[in-house]
C-alpha cells in the first residue's frame, strides 16, 4: 500500500475528505518523528511501538575492495509490532 492508498482509505473510513486525510497523515508522521528525534518511545496500544535504538561503531569490510572500514555509531528507528496487530495478522 502506497500513501496515496492510505490516505484513500483514511479519507474513506473517517469520512475526511483526501486533503484533510493527508494532512491529518502527515500530521501524524511528524509527531511520530518529533518524539522518536528526542528519544521517545511512541506507543500506539493495540497497533505496536517506535522506538530509537542505538548502534555501537563497528569495523566492517568494504565488498568491493576487500579493506576494512569503520562503520560509525548511529541511531536507528525500531518497531516493535503489539500483541494485537500480531493477532491481526495470524487470522
Amino acid at each position: 500500500m502506497t500513501k496515496a492508498e492510505l490516505i484513500e482509505k483514511i479519507a474513506a473510513g473517517a469520512g475526511l475528505s483526501k486533503a484533510d486525510a493527508s494532512r491529518a497523515l502527515d500530521s501524524s508522521l511528524d509527531a511520530i518523528k518529533g518524539a522518536l528525534k528526542k528519544g521517545q518511545k511512541v506507543t500506539l496500544v493495540g497497533f505496536g511501538t517506535f522506538s530509537v535504538t542505538k548502534r555501537k561503531a563497528r569495523m566492517g569490510r568494504n565488498p568491493r575492495t576487500g579493506q576494512e572500514i569503520k562503520i560509525a555509531a548511529a541511531k536507528t528507528p525500531k518497531f516493535t509490532a503489539g500483541k494485537a496487530l500480531k493477532d491481526a495478522i495470524r487470522k
